[in-house]
């Protein structure tokens, strides 16, 4: 029950109320948020990827969250405002070029860790001091928020380890029965992640790339590090995960996946062999490529992330292809990788993980 034009619905005890992102219905919103102040969870949609909500400051909701995602207690949560003075009530010792950041790219896809206040509980964190901070993009989540009246904390609205969801088609199938509420609002417009800043130390660190690029960040901060795990293709992911997804398999689908990285021709070539090699083994293949190549394969299902000169679109389009290769049952997903610049590096960052870092280099 994906469809249809009534504004509510319910699937396996969860209940689906469908909201105009651009203009959400005031009435769902006040249910979506009774349900959060009662300390239940609600998905709902944000301009990266939708996110799976309830009450930052209840420890006991934010449990839900970990419970229905089968999400790892260690993996820290993104508490979410729709006002730049809720930081104070989340974060001390706050830097002043926060203010800056803010002005610049709040409401938007970056999310700031600073040190946690006493008031933010210890399972929102991932048991860390820090508390990562964002102000999404969109009219429906800012809305939530505001109604709820209190920061919500949400990680993806998926099971832990599957692609994230940029559509309510996505979360209904992870989660439908797991969670109380949707708030369905149709597609999300950038579709991978905010971009995880770390603000506690001497210089700002990237932890995770995402829908803001890491040259705007350099452009108002001036010098902004890239943590080495990101650099270092899975050879250097840490102990302890300092921001959401950092630690463990991410962004994966059910097939076997295999990134082939290198020079165009080199990888073509290499693709096609991979291809001739899984075909003879009687394997179903998918090939994740870019409009530039789409007539370079065949004996494959092919699917396209755009223009190569074009990451946003690769961004987009990334988590809800891979879930069309789940629902294809393919059973290898080859995939192309694409220069690091701009958004590019985010979208590498989830190809990589969601391989689990099987990695070609030709």
């Amino acid at each position: 029950m994906y469809g249809g034009s009534s504004r509510y619905s319910e699937v396996k005890g969860t209940k689906i109320l469908r909201v105009d992102p651009s203009s959400p219905d005031a009435d769902l919103i006040r249910v979506a948020a009774d349900v959060i102040r009662r300390g239940g969870t609600v998905a709902f949609p944000t301009e990266t990827v939708y996110g799976l909500g309830s009450d930052a400051l209840n420890p006991e909701a934010v449990m839900k969250i970990f419970k229905a995602k089968n999400r790892p207690l260690d993996n820290p949560i993104i508490v979410h405002i729709c006002r730049f003075r809720d930081v104070n009530l989340l974060a001390s010792n706050i830097p002043r070029r926060l203010d800056i950041l803010a002005e610049r790219f709040w409401p938007g896809p970056l999310t700031v860790i600073l040190k946690a206040s006493d008031i933010v509980p210890r399972v929102t964190t991932g048991g860390l001091d820090t508390v990562a901070v964002r102000m999404p993009r969109h009219r429906v989540a800012l809305a939530l928020i505001r109604e709820s009246g209190t920061p919500i904390a949400a990680p993806s609205a998926n099971l832990a380890g599957r692609p994230s969801p940029t559509s309510d088609r996505h979360v209904i199938e992870d989660l439908a029965g797991r969670i109380d509420v949707i708030l369905a609002a149709g597609s999300t417009p950038v579709g991978v992640e905010s971009t995880v800043i770390d603000m506690t130390g001497k210089t700002p660190t990237v932890l995770r790339p995402g829908g803001v690029p890491v040259e705007d960040l350099r452009a108002v901060l001036g010098r902004v590090n890239i943590h080495p795990s990101i650099l270092s293709r899975g050879l250097m992911e840490p102990e302890k995960p300092l921001s959401p997804g950092m630690k463990y398999r991410h962004y994966a689908p059910r097939a076997e996946m295999v990134l082939v990285e290198g020079e165009d021709g080199s990888v073509i070539k290499k693709i096609r062999e991979l291809i001739d090699e899984y075909v003879v083994q009687g394997k179903r293949v998918g090939v994740l490529t870019f409009d530039e190549n789409l007539d370079a394969y065949s004996r494959a299902i092919i699917k396209s992330l755009g223009s190569r000169r074009q990451p946003e679109t690769a961004a987009r389009r990334i988590f809800n292809l891979l879930r069309e290769f789940d629902r294809e049952d393919v059973d290898v997903i080859i995939a192309e990788g694409m220069p690091e610049k701009g958004l590019g590096l985010a979208v590498m960052n989830r190809l990589r993980k969601a391989c689990g870092y099987n990695i070609i280099k030709v």
